[in-house]
């Protein structure tokens, strides 16, 4: 019962909140970390929000979802895990699994560990300290990523689906390292490609009230022109020439331009009562570069550019004045425009040229890459995977996977690749297994030291149990990047038999556990909310 307008709550304190966090973190690793790697088994999961109720899955984040128990102090525990595969899957759009067996293995070697000292936080800033020290040695050991080991980088991602690892490395190689990839969902049971030309804006829609797909929160637009201009649009009247043919023809508009709140308003109230087919986004950045990227993008899709700074007057803009694209994607946070044509007019040829011309001139970081992102902008294309399936339940299943390994490869380009297999961190457990028990180290690194390392040979250790092996029986190599292939058993080096992972991967999987595990290391009292129990 409430009192005084607070509900009532539950306290845990030491060693009974921390055995509760333990057992909580034990049954989701459980129930995860048995998909790992490419002899990782299934998991069925019931569910309303599922298709017929159920879902079979082997995307640990979809399993790390789906779990939520009893135990108020076990299911914080469940939610932190969580926190760190969603933090994960946002960031590197894989590597979720691996986080969870991470942070599990840090939390219980650090509850052992930790447990029998005082100086607590100190030992926890070592391990933090030394967790960046580690990411910088990976960055080192990363390489960078051939057209092979896309398609390697995208098969293991696809928990080994071959023929979806080539449909995603055939659109990566079509569009190029600056383009942009998506998935969706197939009108039909193929899973297949298409690649055009286009640009990405990063910027979102103004009003969520333009979303008409919303299961994916977007605004999709098919055949849509386009305005382009930085000058306000205060009033409808000052576009009554563009919007009289747009709505009379039942045409579609896309407004890349500052609007007034009541333009907005106005704009997304006839979206939802007339069908009208508009969205409003904002122009990208600020000062100097929003003109530039302005005009971009109006050369890329064909518009003249009414421009505040140079004196032009929105009043007179007409519908010849608007470009077009074959479609628009606004999300959120970024619109991706799918132009008319793969071929690139002489209008954007002659601006690539003048943009390589400038960087060969520029001196500073910032200026090289904001034109290297003009240059991206201009020059790459855009792929989409369309993923089918023969029931909802297997389309589904599938475009988890395809979207798991499209983010995967993505962040392979960005950062390099490492050996894979759990090989890249395993590589590193005697280094700090050493430095542990040296006797020059003072206690507090030292147990950072034990903490790290027994995390560092949790994935490659539980890669070999969902294949039958033990790590005695494989490892240790001797060679660097020389390790074990669980479906061949064959060894060799991981990086010339298509076994790796992205660095970002890694990197943002380590990152994360590291950051869970401290902070429920660090958790002396919990308090949750009161459940009531009722006698049924």
């Amino acid at each position: 019962m409430e009192q005084g307008g607070y509900s009532p709550k539950e306290l845990h304190f030491s060693s009974e909140a921390q055995q509760k966090l333990i057992n909580g973190i034990s049954k989701m690793a459980q129930a995860v970390k048995s998909t790992l790697g490419p002899m990782g088994n299934t998991v069925i999961i019931e569910s309303p929000e599922h298709t017929h109720g159920i879902t079979v899955t082997k995307d640990g984040v979809t399993v790390a979802k789906s779990i939520a128990l009893l135990d108020s102090v076990e299911n914080l525990a469940v939610r932190m895990m969580r926190e760190a595969a969603d933090r994960t899957a946002t960031n590197a759009g894989d590597g979720t699994t691996t986080a969870i067996v991470l942070t599990e293995a840090l939390v219980k070697s650090g509850m052992e560990l930790i447990g029998q000292f005082d100086n607590k936080t100190e030992i926890l800033r070592e391990l933090l300290n030394e967790t960046k020290e580690l990411i910088k040695r990976l960055k080192k050991d990363s390489k960078p990523v051939t057209k092979q080991m896309l398609k390697d980088v995208a098969t293991i991602s696809a928990n080994n689906d071959q023929d979806v690892g080539k449909i995603i490395a055939d659109t990566y190689n079509s569009v190029g390292k600056n383009g942009i990839v998506t998935v969706e969902r197939s009108q039909t049971s193929e899973t297949y490609n298409e690649t055009t030309d286009g640009l990405k804006i990063d910027r979102g829609y103004t009003s969520p009230l333009f979303i008409n797909n919303h299961k994916k929160d977007e605004c999709i637009l098919d055949d849509v022109h386009i305005l382009v201009s930085d000058a306000e649009i205060v009033n409808l009247l000052n576009i009554e020439n563009v919007l009289k043919p747009i709505i009379a023809e039942g045409k579609k508009l896309l407004i890349v331009a500052p609007c007034s709140t009541n333009v907005i308003n106005t704009l997304a109230a006839n979206v939802m009562k007339n069908s009208l087919k508009i969205c409003n986004i904002t122009p990208p950045s600020f000062g100097y570069k929003q003109h530039e990227l302005m005009q971009d993008i109006a050369l890329s899709v064909g518009a003249t550019y009414f421009s505040e700074k140079t004196g032009d007057d929105l009043s007179i803009i007409s519908f010849n004045d608007l470009g077009h694209a074959n479609k628009v994607i606004v999300s959120k946070d970024s619109t991706i425009v799918l132009k008319d044509s793969k071929k690139q007019t002489p209008e954007v040829k002659e601006r690539v040229k003048q943009l390589w011309d400038a960087n060969k001139l520029a001196t500073k970081k910032a200026d090289k890459d904001f034109i290297m992102s003009r240059i991206a902008s201009l020059t790459g294309g855009i792929g989409v995977i369309y993923v089918g399936g023969n029931t909802d339940l297997e389309q589904k299943e599938l475009y988890d996977r395809v979207d798991d390994a499209v983010c995967a490869v993505r962040s392979a380009l960005q950062e390099g690749i490492l050996p894979g297999g759990g090989l890249a961190l395993y590589n590193y457990y005697d280094y700090y297994n050493q430095l542990s028990g040296h006797e020059s180290v003072y206690s507090a690194k030292k147990t950072a030291y034990a903490v790290l390392s027994s995390a560092l040979r949790a994935p490659l250790v539980q890669i070999l149990k969902n294949a039958g092996l033990e790590e005695e029986q494989i490892y240790p190599p001797e060679k660097n990047n020389e390790g074990f292939d669980v479906k061949k058993h064959v060894y060799g080096d991981m990086l010339k038999m298509g076994i790796i992972d992205p660095m970002k991967v890694t990197k943002t999987a380590l990152q994360n556990a590291v950051s869970v595990a401290i902070t429920i290391l660090s958790t002396n009292a919990i308090v949750t909310m009161a459940r009531e129990i009722t006698n049924k």
